[in-house]
C-alpha cells in the first residue's frame, strides 16, 4: 500500500536505499483490484531509488546550468557544474551504501557514524569541487582554500538536504510496512475469530441431535433413529464442506435449514411446524453460513418444545432496497415478563451470531430481538446486500 510521497531536492533515495536492493515491497491489501495500469511507485524499491536519484540530480544539474549562464554564457561556466553534479551523483550513491549499512547497527551507532559520513562526504565533495573549479578557470590548477570554504557551504546543504530525504522516505517505508504487516495480522485475527464462533455451533447442535438419537435408541425406534443418523450425517457432509469463515446465498442457508428442522422433526413429529417466506430477490445475497440455524434451534427449545401443541416457527427473507432483512420468530410463550429469554443451552447461541455479525460487517448490520405482537419471540438481522464475499472476510 505504499504510495509515492512528493520529493524535491537534488535526489531522494531510499533503501529501497540501497541501490543493489531489488526487494519489491509486498503489503497486504483487502480493497478491491487495481487497473493494471495504477502500480505503487515504491513497489520496485530500486527501480525508485534510481528514478529519485536520476531526477533529482537531472533537477539540479538544470538548475545549476540556468544560474551559471545567467552570469555568463560560455562553456567554462557549464563544464564545472557538469563535472559537480557527476561528483555528487556518484558520492550519493556510495552514501546510500554507507546509510544502509548503519541502519542495521545499533541506533546511537549508526547516528554517529552517519554525522561523520556526511561530514568526511561533504569535505570531499568541496575538495573535488574546488579543485575542478581550479582547474578549469584558474591558471594554476590546485585547491584554493576560499574556494573551498565556498563550496563547504553549498555541498553540505546538497548532501545534507539529499541525506535527509533519504531517511524521511525510508521511514516513511518502514511505517507503510508496519501498517501492512498490522492489517494482515488484524485480518488472521478476524479470521481466527470467526472460524472459532463457527466452530463453537457444530459441538452444540451436535450435543442436542446425538442426545435425541439416544432417546430413540433408549424408545428402541431404531428406525426413526437410523433415518435420523443419515439426515446428520447429510447435514454435517454440508456444513463441514465450507469454510468456518465461508459465506454462502440465503438460498444454501435455508437449505441447511430445511435439512436441519427435517432431523428435529423426526423428533417432534407435528409439534414442529416450519414456514419459509423466502423473496426471490433475496436468494443470490450472500451471509455467513449458518447464521439463522443457532435462532432456529433456539425457537426449538423455548417454543416448540416446553408446549404440548408445540409451535410454529417462521424464516422470512426480504429485500428492502439495498438491504436484507432475515427473521426468525415463534408462537412460543415469548419472554417472561421478569426475564429475557435465555441464550441456548451451551450458552454461544445468541452472543455467537452477534461477534459473527460484527467480524463480518462491522457496524453495517442491525440485530433486533424482541416480543412478538400476536405472541411469541423473534429475531431480526438486516444486513447488506452483497452479491459477493465481503472484504472484511479473507
Amino acid at each position: 500500500m505504499a504510495t509515492s510521497p512528493a520529493t524535491t531536492g537534488p535526489a531522494s533515495a531510499a533503501s529501497f536505499g540501497s541501490p543493489s536492493s531489488t526487494v519489491v515491497s509486498q503489503g497486504v491489501s483487502l480493497a478491491p483490484e487495481r487497473p493494471l495500469f495504477v502500480r505503487p511507485f515504491f513497489e520496485d524499491k530500486s527501480r525508485a531509488f534510481w528514478k529519485l536519484q536520476a531526477a533529482g540530480w537531472t533537477g539540479y544539474l538544470v538548475l545549476r546550468s540556468v544560474s551559471s549562464l545567467s552570469v555568463s554564457f560560455t562553456l567554462k561556466s557549464i563544464v564545472p557544474v557538469i563535472i559537480e553534479s557527476i561528483v555528487g551523483y556518484c558520492i550519493t550513491l556510495l552514501l546510500s551504501t554507507l546509510y544502509g549499512f548503519y541502519r542495521r547497527l545499533p541506533r546511537v551507532t549508526g547516528i554517529m557514524l552517519s554525522i561523520f559520513t556526511l561530514a568526511a562526504a561533504t569535505f570531499l565533495y568541496a575538495t573535488l569541487d574546488a579543485f575542478s573549479f581550479s582547474f578549469i578557470k584558474l591558471a594554476a590548477p590546485g585547491i584554493d582554500l576560499s574556494v573551498l570554504l565556498a563550496t563547504l557551504f553549498l555541498n553540505f546543504t546538497v548532501l545534507a538536504g539529499w541525506s535527509a530525504l533519504y531517511f524521511g522516505i525510508n521511514f516513511y517505508l518502514i511505517v507503510e510496512d508496519q501498517i501492512d504487516q498490522m492489517e494482515h495480522l488484524e485480518n488472521q485475527a478476524s479470521s481466527a475469530q470467526l472460524a472459532m464462533l463457527r466452530y463453537q455451533l457444530n459441538p452444540h447442535f451436535l450435543f442436542n441431535t446425538l442426545n435425541s438419537i439416544s432417546t430413540l435408541v433408549l424408545l428402541k425406534q431404531t428406525e426413526r433413529a437410523n433415518a435420523m443418523l443419515s439426515r446428520l450425517s447429510s447435514f454435517l457432509r454440508y456444513t463441514l464442506a465450507n469454510e468456518p469463515t465461508a459465506h454462502v446465498t440465503v438460498a444454501q442457508e435455508v437449505e441447511t435449514l430445511k435439512l436441519y428442522l427435517e432431523i428435529e422433526k423426526m423428533r417432534f413429529e407435528d409439534r414442529l411446524r416450519p414456514r419459509f417466506e423466502i423473496d426471490p430477490g433475496v436468494e443470490k445475497a450472500r451471509l455467513p453460513s449458518l447464521l439463522l440455524q443457532p435462532l432456529v434451534e433456539n425457537a426449538i427449545k423455548y417454543a416448540v418444545t416446553p408446549q404440548e401443541d408445540g409451535a410454529e416457527i417462521s424464516v422470512t427473507a426480504r429485500l428492502v432496497g439495498n438491504r436484507v432483512l432475515l427473521g426468525v420468530s415463534d408462537t412460543g410463550p415469548g419472554l417472561m415478563p421478569t426475564k429475557t429469554r435465555p441464550s441456548l443451552s451451551t450458552g454461544v447461541g445468541i452472543a455467537n451470531i452477534r461477534e459473527r455479525l460484527a467480524q463480518a460487517y462491522g457496524p453495517d448490520h442491525r440485530f433486533d430481538v424482541r416480543a412478538m405482537p400476536t405472541g411469541g419471540f423473534g429475531v431480526e438481522i438486516e444486513i447488506p446486500y452483497q452479491l459477493e464475499v465481503p472484504n472484511r472476510e479473507v
